[in-house]
């Protein structure tokens, strides 16, 4: 009887194999990257095939809102599948290990099940956490993200400093040097592309995070040269009234001393040729990644998935870097590819496909895990995207919050609509169907109230206090 079973078994063993296979997750992460790309149409200028390329081959969220608008909340949400209202991590000022101390981010997840998690640049906020990973370049006993990267000897270049207040990278200029010279994220693709091109003896959640274009602006001067000054056009965004309707708090968030200051010495097209540029190199070194994974033995077998942690303003609403609630900082590029085959969605991802439901990056850990067939993790608060990856019209009865930098100061986005809230109970409320770059405060107008009697009711129920930083943090980390 065994004998006859033999034959079967070895020919059913390869299929039993492909099933038991787990997908890899290439996981990457943009620094400061609003809608200033292609396939978003934030900014007409830009330049983003390999962005635009990656969105074409799976799904596009047009729609995805940042937890929080700062980094350090933004990332620790995606990495913890906890938002700031569960969290109490608010602020760029906290320290996720002083607020989360025991908490399992997403890389050490996918090791207790079987993975090999690896990651290189900027993930989580200015440290590695190196428990979390199971290797980083550069050495994660250093818990420094940052390799070697090359910065003009003499600073400021452009913007001339104007206090204490100014952020000490809030600075730009084209350099003289090749990719490979610059390092920095040149650095960090090199060491992604040389791990999606060797075998694994497990399957692997290998991160990657790109800097640019975060501040400073210092990319070399060949990406510079698609944006001559003469030619550089104002954000779409901007309307040189577009305060006079927000209330006070609101006004004052917008009105942060960079914007003026930028536009007294000259500099406003400079600063966007320069983010334009950063833009177009950071792409660049997307498409090394691309490349590498594309000639690699992982091809077929890797879900894609890219993400930034914010936007950011160059000029709307007389703002200029992030920390708001309004879409310019709130909505971030989001897309994913899934390949077929994989253990939570068979049929993969339909290229070229577009979802507009309002989704959230902290939902990024629940759709991964479903995704390669893990465990639910227990008590998170993030939702699964698999039903929209499935289908992007998909029935979604959700809405994304976006916290500021404390628990009364949130936004909420629904598929059509904005909502602003600040402490003391001030309110703005868009139409982003009609109004995208939310030029018209509907908040006070009486044939609106249903509308935002109804926005106020989708705010988290419950929020945890902020947790107050044990120290400030260091200078010149945003």
């Amino acid at each position: 009887m065994n004998r006859l079973f033999l034959p079967l078994l070895c020919l059913l063993a390869p299929c039993a194999t492909l099933q038991a296979a787990k997908p890899n997750v290439l996981f990457i992460a943009v620094d400061d990257l609003n809608d200033w790309i292609g396939c978003l149409g934030g900014h007409p200028q830009t330049k983003t095939p390999n962005l635009d390329r990656l969105a074409a081959s799976g799904v596009l969220f047009r729609n995805a809102c940042t937890a929080a608008a700062s980094c350090n909340p933004s990332r620790t949400a995606v990495f913890s599948g906890l938002p700031p209202h569960r969290s109490g991590l608010y602020s760029n000022l906290q320290k996720m290990r002083e607020v989360l101390p025991e908490a399992e981010l997403l890389p050490r997840y996918f090791s207790r099940h079987g993975y090999w998690s690896a990651g290189s640049g900027k993930m989580l906020h200015y440290v590695i956490d190196p428990p979390s990973w199971d290797a980083y370049f550069p050495d994660k006993a250093k818990d420094d993200p940052f390799p070697p990267t090359f910065y003009p000897p003499k600073r400021p270049v452009n913007l001339p400093r104007a206090g204490p207040w100014q952020y000490v990278e809030t600075d730009w200029a084209a350099l003289d040097v090749s990719d490979e010279e610059f390092g920095g994220d040149w650095s960090v693709t090199k060491w992604i592309g040389e791990q999606l091109q060797r075998q694994h003896e497990q399957p692997f959640f290998l991160a990657c995070g790109l800097y640019r274009p975060h501040e400073p602006w210092f990319v070399p001067q060949k990406y510079f040269e698609p944006f001559p000054l003469e030619s550089i056009q104002l954000p779409p965004g901007y309307k040189a009234d577009d305060l006079d309707d927000v209330p006070p708090v609101g006004q004052k968030l917008g009105r942060n001393r960079y914007f003026e200051h930028i536009q007294k010495h000259g500099q406003w097209k400079k600063g966007i040729q320069a983010y334009l540029a950063s833009i177009h190199f950071a792409d660049a070194m997307l498409g090394r990644v691309l490349d590498a994974l594309e000639s690699s033995p992982q091809r077929d077998n890797t879900i894609v998935v890219l993400w930034s942690d914010h936007g950011w303003h160059l000029g709307e609403k007389e703002h200029w870097q992030k920390f708001t609630g309004w879409r310019a900082c709130a909505r971030v590029p989001l897309m994913i590819r899934v390949p077929k085959g994989v253990p939570g969605l068979a049929a993969g991802t339909q290229a070229g496909s577009v979802c507009d439901r309002p989704v959230n990056l902290v939902d990024l850990f629940t759709t991964l895990t479903e995704l390669c067939g893990l465990p639910e993790k227990d008590g998170l608060e993030s939702r699964s995207l698999v039903p929209l990856l499935a289908n992007p019209s998909a029935e979604w009865p959700h809405a994304a919050i976006t916290h500021l930098d404390k628990p009364d100061n949130y936004a909420i986005t629904t598929e059509r609509w904005r909502y602003i809230h600040y402490q003391g109970d001030e309110e703005e409320l868009y139409d982003i169907a009609s109004d995208p770059h939310e030029w018209t405060n509907l908040a006070a107008k009486p044939d609106h109230a249903a509308k935002l009697a109804e926005m106020r009711t989708l705010a988290p129920k419950e929020m945890k206090p902020l947790v107050s930083p044990r120290e400030q943090a260091g200078a010149g980390k945003k």
